[in-house]
Formats: C-alpha cells, sequence, structure tokens
C-alpha cells in the first residue's frame, strides 16, 4: 500500500484524461468510493443487529464511504482539462485525451503538479473538519513505516508528507504521458520528475539526519499497559460486568509482578463510572496504593445538570482518570471529540428513526478543554487522548503544552472485532507523536496496544500468545521522557499549527474560483463564411 499511494493519484487522474465537469468529477467519485468501501470494511463488524439485519453497520459502511468519496471526486474534477475545441493538435496522431494533459510548456505542467498537490492538502484539511472531521486513512499515513521522510511532519503536520507523495504521483503520471509523446527520447520524462524527487529527496535526507541525531534520555519510567480484549457484546451486558473488571485486575497483577511507574488501563475497561461505584473505587484504589503506581485509565462519568423541567437531568462523560500512589482521584479529562452514532445521535430529537441504527439510545456530552495530567513523583506530565482523537492532528496538538512529557490514547477498538482498523488507526497515530515531538503510548482493548517514540518508531507491540495484536494480555514498556525541567522545545507544528494546510486550503480555494469562472464562461462561437 505504501508503494501505490505513490501512483494512485495519478492514476486516478488519467483517468479522467480529456474529460471536464461531470464525467471527471464521476470517475475520481468512483475510484474513491472503491477505496473507501474496501478499506473501512470493518464497519460491518460492528455487532449490532435490528431484527437479524446488520442495518445500522451496513448504513453507515455505505453512507460513510459515500461522503468522504466526495472528497477525491472533487479533487479530479478541479484538476482535469481538456484541450479547447479550437486548440492545436500537440501531438500529431494521439488523442485527445493526451493533448489535454500535455498542453502548455514544462513550467505549466510543473505548476499544475503542485497545485494538484496543494489542493489535495486542501481537500485533506477539509475531510479532518467537515461534519466534525474524519480524517481515516488520509494519504500520507500510508508512508507511516518511512521513518525518515515523515520528519517533515514534525513542520508540516502530516499533510506535508500527502502533498510530497501527490506532487510525485502527478509528475510520474506527466512524465509517462510524454514518454509515450516522445518515444525516441527517452530522456523526455526526466525534466517532469526532477524537481519532486529532488524535493523528495531533500526532506527524505533531513529526516534521517533528524532520527539519527535524537538522543534518548536516559529519564524513563516504567509503564504497564493492560489490554483486556473484552469482546463488545460483553461491553454492552451489564450483567457480565463484575466478571470484566475481575479480569482486568486480575491482568494488572500478574503485570505488577514487576515493578510499573505507571499503570494504563484502555476506553471501556470499567463497566461502572469509577466515581461512583464504590466497589469499583476501592478496587482500583487500594491497587495503586498497594503498588504504588500511578493509574490513568478510562471510565464512564457523570455530572448533575438540573433545568427546571427536569431538575434530575444529569450528562454523561467518555472520560479518563488520573489516580495517584495514595490512591487518590488527582484529575478527569473529558473526552471532546465524539463518534457520531457510537457516542451521540445526531439530530435524535427530530428523527428518532436514527436510533435504529446504533446500539446507543443516549449519547455523552463532549469536554471542554484538554487536561494535563501532573504525575508529580515521577516529573513527568501526560495528556490523553481517548478513542480516535489520536485521529486529528489539531486536536492532538493542544492536548501537549510546554511541559507534556508523554501522550497516552485509550482505545476501545473491540467494536470492529480483529480486522484492519486497528492498524489503520495506529498509521495514523504515529505521526501524532512526530508532529508534537512527544512519546505516544496506545493502550487499546484488542490493539494495537505500543508505544511510538517522538521520531513516529513504533518501538514495541504487544503480541498475544497466538502472535496477533487482539488477544487479551499486558505490556510491559520503558519510555524514556522528557522531565518538566528538561524540556527541549516544541516542533514548530506544535508551536504553530497548520500553517501549511491552511496555505494550501487558501490556494485550493482561489484554484476552485478561477475553476467555477472557467465553467460559467462561455466557449467562442467560431464562426465562418
Amino acid at each position: 500500500m505504501a508503494g501505490f499511494a505513490w501512483i494512485a493519484p495519478g492514476l486516478l487522474l488519467a483517468a479522467a484524461l480529456g474529460k471536464d465537469g461531470w464525467e471527471a468529477f464521476r470517475i475520481g467519485y468512483v475510484g474513491a468510493l472503491v477505496f473507501y468501501l474496501v478499506t473501512l470494511y470493518w464497519l460491518l463488524r460492528i455487532p449490532y443487529r435490528w431484527l437479524g439485519i446488520p442495518l445500522g453497520p451496513a448504513a453507515g459502511w455505505l453512507t460513510l464511504s459515500a461522503f468522504m468519496a466526495l472528497f477525491p471526486g472533487l479533487w479530479v474534477w478541479l484538476l482535469s482539462r481538456t484541450p479547447r475545441p479550437d486548440s492545436p493538435e500537440l501531438v500529431p496522431g494521439s488523442s485527445p485525451r493526451l493533448r489535454g494533459w500535455l498542453a502548455g510548456s514544462w513550467a505549466a505542467r510543473s505548476v499544475w503538479a503542485l497545485l494538484g498537490a496543494t489542493a489535495w492538502v486542501a481537500l485533506e484539511m477539509g475531510i479532518a473538519r467537515i461534519f466534525g472531521g474524519f480524517p481515516w486513512n488520509l494519504l500520507g499515513a500510508s508512508q507511516y513505516q518511512l521513518v525518515p521522510l515523515i520528519q517533515i511532519a514534525s513542520v508540516t503536520g502530516i499533510y506535508g508528507v500527502s502533498f510530497l507523495v501527490v506532487w510525485v504521483s502527478l509528475s510520474l503520471a506527466s512524465a509517462t504521458l510524454n514518454l509515450l509523446r516522445h518515444p525516441q527520447t527517452r530522456s523526455a520524462w526526466l525534466g517532469e520528475i526532477f524537481l519532486p524527487l529532488l524535493v523528495t529527496a531533500v526532506v527524505f535526507n533531513a529526516g534521517a539526519r533528524r532520527v539519527r541525531a535524537t538522543l534518548e534520555s536516559s529519564d524513563k519510567i516504567k509503564v504497564l499497559l493492560i489490554q483486556p480484549s473484552i469482546p463488545q457484546t460483553v461491553i454492552w451486558d451489564p450483567s457480565g460486568d463484575a466478571e470484566r473488571l475481575a479480569e482486568v485486575l486480575r491482568l494488572t497483577r500478574v503485570g505488577l509482578t514487576n515493578s510499573a511507574d505507571l499503570v494504563i488501563w484502555p476506553e471501556s475497561a470499567i463497566p461502572r463510572p469509577i466515581r461512583y461505584d464504590e466497589p469499583t473505587f476501592e478496587a482500583v484504589t487500594s491497587l495503586a496504593r498497594e503498588h504504588q503506581a500511578w493509574f490513568i485509565l478510562g471510565s464512564d462519568d457523570v455530572e448533575p445538570r438540573p433545568t427546571p423541567e427536569n431538575p434530575d437531568e444529569v450528562e454523561y462523560f467518555n472520560s479518563s482518570f488520573l489516580i495517584s500512589p495514595q490512591g487518590a482521584l488527582e484529575s478527569r479529562y473529558n473526552k471532546r471529540h465524539l463518534v457520531i452514532f457510537g457516542e451521540y445521535i445526531p439530530l435524535a430529537r427530530w428523527m428518532p428513526f436514527f436510533k435504529l441504527f446504533t446500539p446507543i439510545q443516549g449519547g455523552f456530552t463532549p469536554g471542554g478543554e484538554p487536561i494535563f495530567y501532573d504525575l508529580s513523583t515521577l516529573g513527568v506530565e501526560a495528556s490523553v487522548l481517548i478513542c480516535f482523537e489520536d485521529m486529528f492532528p489539531h486536536l492532538a496538538r493542544t492536548s501537549v503544552g510546554p511541559r507534556t512529557g508523554l501522550m497516552v490514547n485509550l482505545t476501545n477498538d473491540g467494536w470492529f472485532g480483529q480486522s484492519a482498523a486497528q492498524w489503520q488507526q495506529a498509521a495514523s497515530a504515529v505521526f501524532r507523536a512526530v508532529e508534537n515531538g512527544v512519546p505516544l503510548a496506545r493502550c487499546c482493548n484488542n490493539g494495537l496496544t505500543c508505544w511510538i517514540d517522538p521520531r513516529g518508531r513504533i518501538r514495541e507491540v504487544f503480541l498475544d500468545s497466538r502472535g496477533t495484536i487482539y488477544g487479551p494480555g499486558f505490556l510491559r514498556v520503558e519510555i524514556p521522557v522528557r522531565r518538566a525541567a528538561h524540556h527541549e522545545g516544541a516542533t514548530f507544528y506544535n508551536q504553530h499549527g497548520d500553517v501549511f494546510g491552511w496555505t494550501c486550503l487558501g490556494i485550493g480555494g482561489l484554484l476552485l474560483a478561477a475553476k467555477l469562472s472557467s465553467a460559467r464562461r462561455p466557449t467562442p462561437a467560431r464562426g465562418g463564411n
């Protein structure tokens, strides 16, 4: 997949050669729809059935894929161009499709490739934000294993990697067609790809030097990551709450036979709100006191919200808690970015039939701001991202402050069984570590539990007794962290955010305006006597 990403955008646009308007959009849309239907297949694995029919999962899979495909469809339409009826034939005997692509000088084609990459980033910025955003499988994420290349994300975010991939792809397509145009001149393609390959090589080399220059901190904390692998059907069944908690406690006790500074439990590990369920609170806090370890864990939470109409009104939150070695609840973070149909039902008051598509009947309230956990005895500040919050560059950036030495992601991908969803999310999470220059510990219900260093290298991954990432168990790791007193400085991206992305969005807006203006301009009549 990583290699195919470098040619896919060019192939998609080549399929629309000589097309314009609706036809170009349709080609891009269909190609993207196939991609999303294939890569998001795991939505069908959500174990929810209405009258025995997977109505909700199938509707979500089709609707989300159809929506996401709009963006590449718009991109193909935006970049497509056809020769004017009165344009000269540039390639004797060639098809009008080739003539449309090759029209203009080398400089014009180079600018066109750059604008294509810019427009792609502009659309990815929209994908990450429109209707709450769903930046899943952004093109740059396909390169997560090319550690030197992805270091550019510390400046541009993941969008800089997407830009390079699309720029190279369009230049390769242009070079191939130029070679078809001049088969007798084998070097005709070199001018098309020289500049993007040069820039990519410079970025790769700079990234390699950055990786080599990394000085691993001698300050390490011992972290115990618990992966309970609780099936989603069990999570929805309150009759098994006691057994769920007992299994998580058992895994933790076994893992704590070797001491740990910090124990992390994933989202959905605790069946009942820890602040209000005394047996749960006592079981967890006594374990923290016994082993003198900090705990970060996921738990639902409730806050009263009385109204004149309903004095017993409450708000529910998907939260994480910090528990001290003395057994005190030190801090709480409420998830800010909720999953549509998974944690809230949009327009439920006006369209109650939406409840047919999801197992939830109520919903959570989003949190308001990032919270930083002060692990005072360790001299480390940590921040938490819950569920798919590690997919959002701009959200993760706000969770890393000047003193933050560790990011933690608590997630439950048990919704999707043993599928590719776990790997896809982890691939994107790699970029959050690079963008912010901070290690990321991921604690998941059924994978991919691991830790990622500040350069985006996945260092250690939990594997169960079968050698898969999906089963129950625990992972002991030692993570080098930046002590608050020895902060080496934030990355450009962490300090300034999506400067690159917003610039591309502005240029993309101008490109869209020019395209719309051109589309409305009438074609001059060709007169004759």
